[in-house]
């Protein structure tokens, strides 16, 4: 009998701080974030604006940098590394979906897709990006450029980019949030469909309850700190 695998925890943050500089001084946006998220989860974070949602998200992303703290993601020492290894995790390990697509306008939906995987060296990158687009429903638009596309089109190309290298990690940022209700929930339903197909760990900011309910966690804050943590109540 195989040893069961006991999941590990995919991201560790210990007393982690973020403190930005402004025109008034010094302003604390983090306040010692302590946090373990254990691979395969999929976690909401919620809490009003100026909460540290986003920015706690952006050092998940590696895309800023704690002032104060550990940082460990996907067995990486995120304080460790430069900022060429952490491009280079993001490619490797991490999907990050933004409210605004942050699709490249001048190529199609096929090229934005296929992009990474051809900066990562991927074999037959663009037959990846085709059944990857077919996968959200993008079969018909493979040729179109972003300005052709539709909000909830956009991100389905966004979404398939995020995914295209098969991360450990997936980062939403209000992923619903330019989108109508009834768009919002078919991408909501295909995030969480490709989460549990590629087994990732899903992580997205939200403002949406119904959307934060979806997830197996909620992580709430409130002027930079964690003041809630509450696991979902599976029925029985």
């Amino acid at each position: 009998m195989e040893p069961r695998h006991v999941p590990q925890p995919i991201i560790r943050l210990t007393d982690v701080r973020l403190n930005l500089e402004s025109r008034a001084g010094v302003v604390e946006i983090l306040k010692g974030i302590t946090l373990d998220i254990t691979e395969g989860q999929s976690v909401a974070i919620v809490g009003p604006s100026g909460s540290g949602k986003t920015s706690l998200l952006m050092i998940l992303a590696g895309l800023e940098r704690a002032t104060r703290g550990d940082v460990q993601v996907a067995g990486r020492d995120f304080n460790a590394l430069g900022e060429d290894q952490l491009a280079l995790a993001r490619g490797e390990d991490i999907g990050i979906v933004f409210q605004s697509f942050h699709l490249i306008p001048t190529m199609t939906a096929l090229e934005n897709v296929a992009l990474p995987l051809e900066f990562a060296g991927v074999a037959e990158a663009r037959e990846k990006a085709r059944a990857l687009l077919s996968e959200v429903g993008l079969a018909a638009r493979l040729d179109h450029f972003p300005a052709q596309l539709s909000g909830g089109e956009q991100q389905r190309v966004a979404l398939a980019r995020a995914l295209a290298p098969e991360p450990k990690l997936l980062l939403a940022d209000e992923p619903t949030g330019n989108l109508d209700g009834k768009t919002g929930r078919q991408i909501v339903d295909l995030l969480f469909g490709l989460k549990r197909r590629s087994d990732a760990t899903l992580v997205l900011v939200t403002h949406d309850e119904r959307l934060a309910k979806e997830c197996e966690r909620t992580i709430r804050m409130a002027d930079g700190r964690i003041v809630a943590d509450e696991q979902a109540v599976v029925a029985a």
